[in-house]
């Protein structure tokens, strides 16, 4: 269902029912699908009501194509000598669409999770609104501090990279062979399965300018998130994985470091992708924290 949030249009989905509410945030050009339906019914299961949406730019939410072109390349050499990303919008923003949802789904509080790129804006949630935070869950993300290590190279040169061509066939490829890069060692990769989920994330929606204006706003926020993570009250939990090619564990351990009394858990063979085993160690962690949480 679509819903206003923040003055724009946002794409929801809910699980319903009575018990606590997750909201999960999904990260940079992934759609609210990408999190995995044995991962929602994991906690569905546990008593929990589950929302996710896409986040502005993404999926089926509100696009900003009117937006001005930034040069990707040109805004990291900005980055790089000290200038300031401009983008045209910020982690902040999007993190005022998540509190939005909850606002037009009339929910109170939530446990805001969130991975990679929704993980920051999660912990954006966290601090701007603490009265409807029950708990933070940041998953392989990052506190966005200067000096943090950054994607293997030849990752992040994977990510600067273009398809070949725009037909479905080429994009599947091109999105596998970057889900490959990032894969979890400790469990197989399945082909089949990574395929198969990206071309239903292409027919569902395909927006490769939003994940630029995306990239945009994560660098605009390095180095002032970090700032504000020390303000953060509500029970922390911070999931990272010993193998993650993309966001290095270092920037987990940042994270929880900034945050009082945060958690910080590293998992083995964990990389920076969902499979069914990494899926499972998740909610191993989770479920008995967001329990005591709301024990407490």
């Amino acid at each position: 269902m679509k819903v206003s949030a923040n003055g724009i249009a946002i794409e929801v989905e809910d699980t319903g029912g009575d018990g606590p509410v997750v909201l999960l945030i999904m990260g940079l050009g992934m759609q609210l699908i990408a999190w995995p339906e044995p991962f929602v019914q994991g906690l569905v299961r546990s008593g929990y009501r589950v929302v996710r949406h896409d986040n502005r730019d993404i999926g089926l939410s509100q696009s900003f194509d009117g937006a001005r072109r930034r040069n990707l390349l040109w805004e990291a050499l900005r980055q790089k000598i000290g200038l300031p990303v401009r983008a045209p919008y910020t982690l902040q923003d999007m993190a005022l669409d998540a509190i939005g949802v909850l606002d037009a789904l009339d929910i109170r509080d939530a446990h805001i999770v969130g991975a990679s790129m929704g993980g920051m804006i999660a912990q954006r949630v966290a601090a701007t609104a603490p009265q409807r935070t029950r708990s933070l869950v940041s998953i392989m993300s990052s506190s966005g501090a200067r000096g943090l290590p950054g994607p293997r190279p030849e990752v992040g040169s994977a990510l600067m990279r273009r398809p070949r061509s725009q037909d479905e066939a080429s994009l599947v490829e091109y999105s596998l062979g970057l889900v490959r890069m990032i894969a979890s060692p400790g469990w197989p990769f399945d082909e089949a399965a990574n395929r198969e989920r990206i071309a239903i994330g292409l027919r569902r929606s395909y927006r490769p300018e939003g994940i630029v204006r995306q990239m945009l706003a994560i660098g605009a926020d390095t180095g002032l998130r970090c700032e504000v993570l020390p303000k953060i009250t509500a029970p922390t939990l911070v999931l990272h994985g010993d193998a993650d090619p993309l966001v290095p564990i270092a920037c987990g351990r940042d994270t929880a470091r900034r945050i009082p009394g945060a958690r910080f858990e590293a998992i083995p063979g964990f990389a920076h992708d969902l499979p069914p085993g990494a899926q499972e160690a998740l909610l191993a962690h989770m479920i008995p924290f967001l329990q005591a949480v709301d024990a407490r």
